[in-house]
């Protein structure tokens, strides 16, 4: 077995480690007065936590000059898929019995129901065209553009849970303190390029 491999099991296994507590503690009635709850907020900040570790990927490859971490970043978003759908299906099944009559009458009155749910939606076609296949479908520049689109649902999910809190506005705070430093240095690397690509022909033209 490769290293990579390896690599790719540990997170893998690791990234399944807090549905594993989730379900040790509902199992054992330690969720506390508000099970349900308990389970939206948890699912909720995984989510945002996966997309950001997603996100920290490019920078740190950049910064580390290793490329292999680029191989972990499709793990690392289908894991923010994947605590994003759980998280929807708690609140759909579990919260209103999937009642769609429910949902929308919340979503009407709730804003921040409806800044999540569009947080997810977005992540949707991202997961459906994350395997090797779908990139060779779309074109590499394609497949690129569309999963730009983790940004946007990066920036919702982190103002879905900004709404939801009344007072204690510490978390959500921090992660877009996390979420903006992410995004600044994209800005940052971005405008870095025409410099250098000018820089380099000056340099060229004049050998």
């Amino acid at each position: 077995m490769d290293d990579i491999k390896f690599q790719k099991i540990v997170i893998f296994i690791n990234s399944l480690v807090p549905l594993a507590l989730l379900a040790w503690d509902a199992s054992f009635g330690n969720l506390g007065a508000n099970p349900i709850e308990f389970t939206l907020r948890t699912t909720g900040i995984l989510t945002l936590v996966f997309l950001l570790i997603t996100l920290s990927v490019t920078p740190l490859r950049k910064y580390y000059g290793s490329n292999n971490l680029a191989k972990f970043r499709r793990m690392l978003g289908l894991y923010a898929f994947f605590y994003g759908f759980l998280h929807l299906i708690t609140y759909s099944i579990f919260d209103k019995s999937f009642s769609l009559s429910a949902i929308t009458g919340d979503v009407w009155q709730r804003p921040f129901i409806a800044v999540g749910m569009l947080a997810f939606f977005l992540l949707i076609p991202l997961a459906a065209t994350s395997t090797n296949g779908m990139i060779k479908r779309l074109g590499g520049k394609n497949w690129a553009r569309l999963h730009k689109a983790t940004y946007v649902a990066a920036i919702l999910g982190v103002i879905h849970f900004w709404m939801i809190v009344k007072s204690d506005i510490f978390y959500p705070l921090l992660f877009g303190l996390v979420l903006a430093g992410l995004l600044g240095y994209r800005i940052y690397a971005a405008s870095e390029k025409p410099k250098k690509r000018l820089t380099t022909n000056y340099t060229n033209g004049h050998e």
